[in-house]
Formats: C-alpha cells, sequence, structure tokens
C-alpha cells in the first residue's frame, strides 16, 4: 500500500521511531535543541525577536525574509509540527524554502510552549500572540497587513486550524489564508483511519500519548475545548480560505476529510488533495519521491494563488 519511493524508510522509522511517549518528546528536544537552535537558511535573512506575552516571560520567534526587500508581502506565521511536544521554529527551513519560492513572504515562527513545559491552552496562546506582533509590526517587517497567512504541519496543522477559530472569535486579527498540512484536529479518534493504525512516522500510539499531554485532565471527557481540538467545533463559518493536503495511510487521512467537509458546507473556498500511498509527513521523509514533488507543487501553487486573489483588512 505505501508509495514505492517511500517504502525503503519503513524499516527506519519502524525500528527507530516507531511510538512516542513523554521521554522521547524530551529526548528530542534536546537533540533538535542542541543542533538547530539558531541554524539559518542561505541566501534569506535570518533573525529571531523575542516578543512580550504580557505575564513578565517572553517568547522567541523565528523571523525568515528575503535579502532584499520589494514592497510590501505577504506575512506567514508558520507553527511546526512535532505533536506539540517536540519541535522547534528552525526545523521549517524547508518549508520556509518552499514558500519563498513560490512567492517572495515574510516568514514568521514561534517557538511555542510545549506541552512537556504546558498543557493547552498555552501553544495556541503563543502563536496567537505572535500574530499580534505581525499585525501590529507589520510595516517595519515589510508585511502586507491586509495578507496575514498562516499554515503548519501536524501538530502545526491542528494549530493552524484552532488559530482560525480563536482569531475569528476574538475579533483582534483578521487571517486571509490559511494553510494547515495533515493537521492533527480530533482528540478522540474515533475515525476509520485513527484506529489501530500503525503507520510509520506517526501511529495511532503516539496520537494518544499527545493527545493526553496536550489536554491533561479533560482527555477523554467532554471537556475539550474546539480551540484544543478544532474536529469539535460546531461553527465552520468565516473560516479563511484553506489549502490542505494529507497522506492516505497516516491517522489524520479522514479527521482531515471531515475538516474540509465542514468547510465547504459552511461556504469557505478550498483545495484539498490526499496522496494515495503515503504515511504522515511523508513530504518530509522523502522529499525528492515523486509523490513528496507533487505534494509540494500542490500546496505551494495553491499559495501562490492566494497571493495573487487572498486579501483581508484589518480593523481598526
Amino acid at each position: 500500500m505505501i508509495d514505492k519511493e517511500l517504502r525503503p524508510l519503513v524499516w527506519f522509522f519502524k525500528l527507530f521511531l516507531n511510538t512516542y511517549t513523554e521521554a522521547r518528546f524530551r529526548l528530542f528536544n534536546k537533540v533538535t535543541r542542541f543542533f538547530l537552535v539558531g541554524s539559518k537558511i542561505k541566501r534569506l535573512d535570518c533573525s529571531e525577536q523575542w516578543i512580550e506575552r504580557g505575564d513578565d516571560t517572553r517568547l522567541r520567534v523565528c523571523l525568515f525574509k528575503p535579502k532584499v526587500m520589494v514592497g510590501k508581502v505577504p506575512g506567514i506565521l508558520w507553527m511546526h509540527g512535532g505533536g506539540y511536544g517536540m519541535g522547534i521554529p528552525e526545523q521549517c527551513h524547508t518549508r520556509v524554502k518552499q514558500l519563498m519560492a513560490a512567492h517572495p513572504c515574510v516568514v514568521v515562527s514561534p517557538d511555542y510552549r510545549l506541552t512537556i513545559e504546558a498543557p493547552f491552552p498555552a501553544a495556541l496562546e503563543d502563536c496567537h500572540t505572535t500574530l499580534l506582533w505581525m499585525k501590529d509590526n507589520a510595516s517595519s517587517l515589510g508585511i502586507n497587513v491586509d495578507q496575514l497567512f498562516i499554515g503548519g504541519d501536524s501538530a502545526g496543522g491542528g494549530l493552524t486550524a484552532a488559530l482560525s477559530l480563536y482569531a475569528r472569535d476574538k475579533k483582534q486579527v483578521n487571517i486571509a489564508f490559511q494553510m494547515p498540512l495533515y493537521p492533527m484536529l480530533d482528540d478522540r479518534m474515533q475515525t476509520e483511519s485513527a484506529r489501530n493504525n500503525n503507520a510509520p512516522v506517526w501511529n495511532s500510539k503516539s496520537n494518544f500519548n499527545s493527545w493526553k499531554l496536550l489536554l491533561g485532565d479533560d482527555f477523554g471527557t467532554e471537556n475539550v475545548s474546539e480551540y484544543a481540538a478544532p474536529a469539535r467545533a460546531m461553527d465552520y463559518s468565516n473560516l479563511p480560505p484553506t489549502a490542505t493536503f494529507v497522506g492516505e495511510l497516516e491517522p489524520f487521512r479522514d479527521e482531515t476529510a471531515n475538516y474540509v467537509e465542514n468547510l465547504r458546507k459552511a461556504g469557505v473556498k478550498v483545495d484539498f488533495q490526499i496522496f494515495k500511498g503515503c504515511f504522515h509527513a511523508f513530504d518530509y521523509a522523502n522529499p525528492y519521491s515523486k509523490v513528496s514533488k507533487n505534494a509540494v507543487e500542490f500546496i505551494t501553487k495553491a499559495y501562490a494563488h492566494a497571493v495573487e486573489n487572498y486579501y483581508l483588512e484589518q480593523n481598526s
């Protein structure tokens, strides 16, 4: 069932990256931070800022800009993946380069609090704080304030969907376009693809452990907020135009398809594709495969279309 170009990777993921636990999240964070924090992308202006959270603590955000800015460009808030329990902005370098190649932009990626530090709503609040900061500093950042886009992979995709709901309801900032890629949306894990899924990279056990860390005492109850699990939302109206894709074999396939259907029923424009024979984050696992190249082409074309067509004025 797995795409033939992705099959050689299966043994590696099954042997070394089979199931994520809290201990593994902590280990991977130590390794990732040691090797990647502060890393740069060649031919881009890379920097970091520390922004105030409003509680006497500060949040690190990474900024990626073209070396030469010509006029105002879209601003993209990009949220990294990692099951909410691991990851840093620097791991998004590949996606940043893909977006920049499609159309120049300013990418802002927050080093949001992880569940091994603080459960929901810490990560969402950090991302919303970053989005407000982008709006307030759009001029100095070179961002067209009427083209604030958001996106992310995996848990970052879940944060993207959650932030769209949260920002719509808070009414402090308007999002013109969103890209929640293979997003983590549904804590109930009752869809066919989410049950007993042992595909590479991210399986049902990892998914269970991740949601449990994120939700704490609310896990397994009906007290879960739609801002934590966007699949629980009842109102999908007035959300931004959306582009997303997902692998056919991964746990998030069905919840992504359901999310897309709910958006469409609410009148939201959506570009969506399921890639046959693909497991979670396949485009990162083997970026040279034909199917990964097709996925990248799909999302970068959708982004380029958004640049030409999607604007949303900010409230005064």
